[in-house]
């Protein structure tokens, strides 16, 4: 349960119509296999006791008899087991007979919650058997004890903190008032669902999307259970489609007629990380609501969920190429309005033949389509100083002819010598005052130009380097409009390559694929024997890490050492774990010192669910302490 993860079981035994004793062995060894795999909530189908295709046989004495034994044999059996479980089943109260779930812990049954939502159309006819169940919990007399009957029922378990879990049957999700909504609005984190879910062509996608779209809607954890291989085929086939989601994404998925145990972990602590940033989530309400507590030992929780290495980039290419159309439209539609606004006929941009200065080239290319203005009045500004190699400046001046641009070119070296001589600094001395110099200088043209011109300067700094600090105060920080300000370098360089796969302009590809093959360099320092000599990622570390670091941190509020988990998990064999913490401990010292840059942002488009506007989503003083985080960070790899 170590960082607030839980791993999670959606079980389906194959099972015998009406032969509970068979049923109860089925179960046990579900119950077996899911515990040794880890789970430790583990879910069973609607009436998988009986099988939920006994029709009328449900009325019959002998048949709920039996299922009650065999619920007391399942109890015993599970006597030492710590975990939750909850197994449906049909159970007769004050004369009625209610479609339920029993709810189990350490050999305990802790309370039984009957279905809401008895569905009586289309091939369904549970109303001709079976009750709807009372929401707010009653006694109810089980062997020589009393449990809670009802479906206003929460399990607030001690591990991991902050657990609550709430249960809903099948038809309960299909409602327009959902038991699962209630639950959620009442502090439920994790929702469970028992389901006999019958397979009729595409339902296995309206599922999915139920699913999904709960998960989501109520910022939950989900495990969905239904029923599978032994259920009577008369007129009916259950596949056991199970599947574990969490705020929207699902985590596994078992589809149907396949093996009968599914296991994922679910991060709580993310989950109350998420509704805790959501001051629309309502505070828990819990009147009228009976809370059952549970225990959970402490353990380190073994994870197999999916974790993306790059979270900013879309993994499969379908959506990846939807993406990046998307936050090209973004950016282009952004700097329109700003454009309109301002009166502005021409942009301003200082090209390097790099990636971020091109992804920003492109999108004003774009912005001046969208107002039907001819790219001459783009002025593509080229500043070449000490560091400046052929290859990158070729490649501007091959940008701005393919593209239509105005060129200007601004040999920046000499205005620079005479800045050191007014300061005293010394050329030999390649310090920060050397780098600075330049990149002040460049900024200081691109706007008297931009005066000279009644033009916009359009910035083309990234959120990565705002998020190291990793850009000169006053210098290509500042723009008139910032439209790479929320986009990570990660994705940069796939918004370049979408572009030169959709051009349809042969010269224009070439030229981009082969700033793509670039080193990412803010070219300060002299070249070594003409080629570049100061490469980003060798002093602020791969870009890639430092994404997935600042993903994390600010989208779901992890912990340095939660970090450093999932990091060592999403990059095993990429990196070694002293590397990946020397950048991480790099990463949060950048962060933190660098907020006042951040602080003044020029503007710029939000773009996705991660962003650094001190006018938007980052709310962060500039001189914060990390303290509480570096006395985690020194204790690992300790």
């Amino acid at each position: 349960m170590k960082d607030g993860l839980l791993r999670v079981a959606s079980v389906t035994p194959k099972i015998r119509v009406a032969d509970p004793q068979y049923n109860a062995g089925m179960i046990c060894k579900g119950i077996r296999e899911a515990c040794a795999a880890g789970a430790r909530i583990l879910v069973f189908p609607e009436l998988v006791l009986t099988g939920y295709t006994c029709g009328d046989l449900f009325l019959q004495d002998r048949l709920l008899a039996e299922t009650r034994h065999q619920l007391s044999e399942i109890l015993l059996h599970t006597r030492g087991v710590h975990a939750l479980i909850f197994i449906g089943l049909p159970i007769e109260r004050d004369g009625k007979l209610y479609n339920a779930a029993a709810v189990m812990a350490d050999g305990r049954l802790l309370a039984l919650i009957p279905k809401c939502t008895i569905p009586g159309y289309g091939e369904f006819y549970e109303t001709r058997h079976f009750t709807p169940g009372n929401r707010q919990a009653e006694e109810f007399v089980w062997e020589d004890a009393c449990v809670p009957f009802g479906t206003d029922i929460l399990f607030r378990g001690d591990m991991p903190e902050g657990l609550v879990v709430g249960c809903e049957i099948c038809e309960d999700l299909w409602a327009a008032d959902t038991p699962g909504t209630r639950h959620a609005l009442a502090g439920a984190n994790v929702l469970v669902n028992l389901s006999a879910s019958d397979e009729t062509i595409g339902k296995d996608s309206y599922r999915e999307m139920l699913i999904k779209s709960a998960s989501a809607r109520l910022v939950a954890g989900y495990v969905y259970c239904s029923a599978g291989e032994g259920e009577s085929t008369q007129d009916l086939v259950f596949g056991g489609h199970n599947l574990i989601a969490e705020n929207g994404h699902i985590l596994a998925q078992k589809k149907q007629f396949s093996s009968n145990i599914l296991c994922s972990e679910l991060d709580v602590s993310r989950l109350r990380f998420e509704r805790r940033r959501m001051n629309t989530w309502p505070a828990a309400e819990q009147t009228g609501y009976r809370i059952v507590e549970f225990h959970l030992e402490t353990e380190e929780t073994e994870m197999t969920r999916p974790v993306q290495s790059m979270p900013f980039v879309p993994s499969e290419q379908t959506e990846r190429r939807m993406r990046c159309e998307e936050i090209l439209s973004i950016q282009s539609y952004g700097l329109k309005k700003r454009m309109k606004h301002t009166g502005c006929k021409k942009a301003v941009i200082g090209i390097s033949g790099g990636l971020d200065s091109t992804l920003a080239l492109l999108a004003t290319v774009r912005t001046f389509d969208l107002l039907s203005m001819d790219h001459s009045g783009i002025l593509a500004v080229t500043m070449p100083c000490f560091g400046t190699t052929d290859r990158t400046y070729d490649n501007a001046c091959r940008l701005a002819a393919i593209l239509g641009l105005t060129l200007e070119e601004v040999n920046i070296r000499e205005a620079v010598y005479t800045h050191f001589r007014d300061i005293g600094q010394d050329e030999e001395n390649h310090d920060v005052t050397y780098e600075n110099s330049q990149a002040r200088e460049r900024t200081q043209v691109l706007m008297d130009i931009a005066n000279r011109e009644n033009g916009l300067v359009i910035g083309t700094g990234d959120m990565s380097e705002l998020a190291l600090g990793w850009a000169t105060y006053n210098g290509d920080h500042m723009s008139m409009y910032g439209v790479n300000g929320g986009i990570p370098k990660t994705l940069v360089r796939h918004l370049v390559k979408y572009c030169a796969d959709v051009c349809g302009d042969e010269a224009l590809r070439q030229v981009l694929l082969d700033i793509l093959d670039t080193p990412v360099s803010p070219e300060l320092l002299p070249p070594v024997e003409g080629k570049i000599a100061q490469k980003t990622e060798d002093l602020v570390g791969p870009y890639e890490l430092h994404d997935f670091f600042l993903y994390y941190v600010l989208r779901h509020g992890f912990s340095p050492a939660k970090l450093y988990r999932f990091a060592r998990y999403a990059f095993a064999g990429a990196y070694e774990d002293t590397v990946i913490l020397r950048w991480m401990k790099i990463f949060y010292r950048r962060f933190f010192s660098q907020q006042f840059k951040r602080s003044c942002l020029p503007d710029g488009p939000k773009v996705g669910s991660v962003a650094l506007s001190p006018r938007g989503d980052l709310r962060m003083p500039s001189d914060a302490s990390m303290s509480a985080w570096q006395k985690e960070l020194d204790e690992l790899g300790n």
